[in-house]
């Protein structure tokens, strides 16, 4: 495995995998293949610890696709593989001429390079629009979805 990224690093390199989201390759190998014994970790879930360990030694929050062993890495692209692939929602006002889209909350070129970024780009593109929540996709459509999810009441 190569070095953790120092603190200057991380500010450097914009492609990486978030610790988060080897958090949630974690759990969700964990769930998948849980522990034959309830002691041993199967090798996926296995793989991802120990990099996550080594992430939260060296106070790392960002690891670049490169820096992962093989295994961990493999693991990863599976998690990653169940997660959706895109934040559209089909409302693009780059389309339109906008610098930042307003439906999903990329930028203009981050939607047309889309189909060519890594695994990492996209996850961290996903990161940042998540804690920006500006987004429509943030607000506008998630309380119209949370208003049609509401139990009906049956006729009186």
């Amino acid at each position: 495995m190569m070095p953790l990224p120092t603190a200057t690093d991380r500010q450097t390199h914009l492609a990486g995998i978030h610790i988060t989201d080897i958090e949630s390759a974690i759990n969700y190998w964990r769930a998948h293949e849980p522990s034959p014994d309830g002691i041993a970790l199967p090798a996926r879930t296995r793989a991802l610890a120990e990099v996550y360990a080594q992430m939260v030694f060296a106070h790392a929050v960002l690891l670049e696709e490169s820096a992962f062993p093989p295994e961990a890495y493999a693991a990863w692209l599976g998690w990653y593989a169940s997660t959706p692939d895109t934040p559209c929602i089909a409302i693009c006002s780059t389309s339109q001429g906008d610098a930042w889209c307003k439906g999903c909350g990329r930028s203009f070129d981050e939607v047309q390079r889309w189909p060519a970024m890594s695994a990492a780009e996209k996850r961290q593109t996903w990161q940042r629009i998540t804690a920006q929540g500006t987004a429509w996709r943030f607000n506008k459509y998630a309380e119209r979805a949370a208003e049609n999810s509401a139990p009906l009441l049956p006729n009186s």
